[in-house]
């Protein structure tokens, strides 16, 4: 046997039993592959695979137990997998949860100096607060001025980044994003002539259609400029002008003698960061007429922010602004700011589903999509997407429609739900 051939019989020995420790207890249906085809954990039987192409990867993640290093050789190709992604995230989760004893950690140690790694981050467990941007337009810039064609290829045709809105399970995801933008607008009450603000209003796809739909006249702020160049062109081409405007705002920068009948936001609420709640609610206080709706619709999770992988992730790579909070912490907010709750739906189910609209047409698209953007990012939302789909199913994630008023008003609402659903 060669001295290579000795040394990766080494690696493969170590790899088997870092694994082994780390994965001890380990139920879950996803099973791990190492370079030499070798099954180490998991049944026999798995359909999805994790599949360790070479050692470095597992190293590089026991260093600091820092699960972005494993999202960083996905993305390189150093690792991969077999079957579905989103079921993978049943193993990630394991790992981002895993906590070891005192002699796990000693046998860590032992593994780690063997394989010439650090061996003091297998003490480490990456804490701490999670390093945030601020909600700017550079943050904002990052994720969503990627080219209008890269999103023209994964969206639906009114171009609607957010949870669709399904009546069933066979429903595409063009029919369901359309139910969503009507939802909203029934649950404002919208009737022709009022005037709404849209908090966040990415490529003009709900002002589109409640201005086409329901007569009424739309504001429309965003801070990301090709998302304006994107909805101001078609607001052009469908003649609408005189009922849509579209600007490149921040909602703290809006007149302080700017009044709207009824005000949204749609999916512009994770980038807003939890210690910004009172100023946003306030300012949407403000700008609100007396007796006038307010709906927030936007991602929860059950937890709050914590420091764990998949925060850091998301903060790292897709959301530089992203902070999550428990719904609770939303509605207490809205409540501080002299707002009265008057209606909350959950539809995380619905986005899981539109998740996976999303991902299978990354995948239809996949060759377009890397022409565009590269396979870098093509793996990297393949990655964001199916996490996000996981923990949408799991619960982790919600995603709730919020409808407001000022508080101590005239009750505006009918008596029943009915209104939401009866036929136009």
């Amino acid at each position: 046997m060669s001295q290579m051939d000795t040394a990766d019989q080494h690696q493969l020995e170590l790899a088997r039993r870092l694994l082994g420790l780390i994965l001890k207890n380990y139920r879950g249906a996803v099973a791990v592959r190492l370079w030499n085809d070798e099954t180490v954990a998991g049944p026999a039987d798995a359909t999805t695979v994790f599949e360790m192409r070479k050692p470095a990867p597992l190293r590089d993640m026991l260093f600091g137990r820092n699960l972005n290093r494993l999202a960083e050789a996905y993305l390189a190709g150093d690792v991969g997998y077999q079957g579905d992604l989103e079921r993978i995230f049943d193993l990630i989760d394991f790992l981002q949860n895993r906590h070891f004893n005192t002699g796990e950690k000693y046998h860590l140690l032992k593994l780690l100096l063997q394989m010439r790694a650090n061996p003091v981050g297998a003490l480490h467990t990456e804490s701490g607060s999670i390093k945030r941007d601020r909600n700017s337009r550079d943050s904002i810039s990052h994720h969503y001025d990627v080219d209008n064609s890269f999103y023209q290829l994964v969206l639906d045709p009114e171009m609607v980044y957010s949870c669709a809105y399904f009546q069933d399970a066979t429903q595409d995801l063009a029919q369901a994003q359309r139910n969503k933008l009507d939802h909203i607008c029934r649950k404002l009450m919208l009737q022709e002539g009022e005037s709404l603000l849209d908090i966040g209003c990415g490529w003009g796809g709900l002002a589109i259609w409640a201005a086409s739909h329901y007569g009424v006249r739309v504001h429309g702020i965003t801070l990301s400029s090709k998302q304006l160049d994107y909805g101001l062109e078609r607001v052009r081409q469908l003649g609408l002008q005189d009922r849509v405007t579209l600007e490149l705002r921040d909602y703290r920068e809006l007149p302080p003698e700017a009044q709207f009948d009824k005000i949204v936001s749609v999916g512009m609420f994770e980038h807003i960061g939890v210690s910004n709640f009172p100023l946003y609610f306030a300012t949407v206080h403000r700008l609100l007429k007396d007796g006038g709706l307010f709906l927030n619709h936007g991602i929860t999770n059950d937890t709050g922010w914590q420091a764990i992988a998949s925060a850091r992730f998301i903060n790292e790579y897709i959301f530089p602004d992203g902070e999550l909070a428990r719904v609770s912490d939303v509605t207490n907010a809205m409540e501080k700011q002299k707002m009265e709750i008057l209606d909350v739906e959950c539809l995380r189910l619905h986005y899981a589903m539109t998740l996976r609209y999303w991902m299978q047409n990354l995948q239809d698209n996949k060759d377009k999509i890397v022409d565009i953007a590269g396979m870098r990012i093509y793996r990297l939302w393949r990655l964001y997407m199916a996490g996000s789909a996981y923990f949408f199913e799991r619960g982790n994630l919600g995603l709730y429609q919020i409808l407001a008023g000022k508080n101590r008003q005239p009750w505006p609402l009918p008596l029943t739900r009915k209104h939401l659903y009866s036929q136009a």
